[in-house]
């Protein structure tokens, strides 16, 4: 089945990188097409119809056609735009964590509705929030749930013994294990029962059960999980991290 040429989406704004003299690559997550790459043609021209709807964390309609390597964004019309407060720092920092975290889970051409819901929601959130910081493990909570690698927060990721009151971040498998699998030798984070629940909450969906902040060992733990899934810890969270540890607000 030939598909048509021309069709139109929805997406998010991830990021974007120069091309030639007037064009720019754009990494953007989609309804009906999860995360592509197209090409905005002439958008660092001053008077291109693109420039100013293109920037990041905008979430954009579009109408696109189809090339040999890339799609080209022919049209584009702002859906919502936040970035009178993501251009503060603060806010900056914390929303290019979630694109890049979301730039880099997502597998290209892959529908994820829920993913796109966080995404958006997260990014007007984080607009709004006097402290944007303290939104990020939720978000990367919410996030690992939506792609089925949440790790449980009440059985031992080694030998699925239930947990209780104690847990440690097994950072080479990404999850909590329990006292009967610590290596005594290696460091580790270690939890409570008041921060596996929490943990649990994070993970929640809206609701009674849902918590909206970590306590400060259960945030530093969804980083570690966050990092093991990734490979690596994302670019922007040291300077997500220096606001928090400021206090900036933006």
């Amino acid at each position: 089945m030939t598909l048509p040429r021309a069709y139109k989406t929805r997406g998010v704004v991830l990021r974007a990188r120069d091309l030639g003299e007037a064009d720019r690559i754009v990494t953007l997550f989609t309804t009906e097409y999860g995360k592509l790459d197209a090409v905005a043609k002439g958008v660092r021209r001053a008077k291109s119809h693109l420039a100013g709807r293109m920037e990041f964390a905008n979430e954009i309609a579009m109408t696109m056609h189809r090339g040999r390597n890339l799609d080209v964004i022919v049209t584009a019309e702002l859906v919502s735009a936040h970035w009178e407060r993501i251009v503060e720092p603060a806010a900056f920092a914390c929303a290019n964590v979630v694109s890049e975290i979301v730039a880099s889970l997502c597998e290209p051409g892959l529908a994820l509705p829920s993913v796109y819901e966080l995404l958006t929601g997260a990014i007007a959130a984080i607009a709004k929030s006097a402290h944007p910081t303290d939104l990020l493990p939720r978000f990367e909570m919410r996030l690992l749930e939506a792609l089925g690698v949440s790790p449980p927060t009440d059985a031992c990721i080694r030998c699925g013994a239930r947990l209780s009151d104690y847990a440690w971040v097994d950072v080479a498998s990404g999850g909590f294990a329990g006292a009967e699998c610590r290596e005594r030798w290696r460091d580790a984070l270690e939890l409570d029962g008041e921060d596996l629940a929490n943990a649990a909450a994070l993970g929640a969906a809206r609701g009674p059960g849902a918590a909206r902040a970590a306590r400060p060992r259960v945030a530093a733990a969804v980083e570690l999980i966050v990092a093991h899934h990734l490979g690596r810890h994302p670019k922007s969270e040291g300077y997500a991290a220096e606001f928090a540890k400021a206090g900036a607000t933006p």
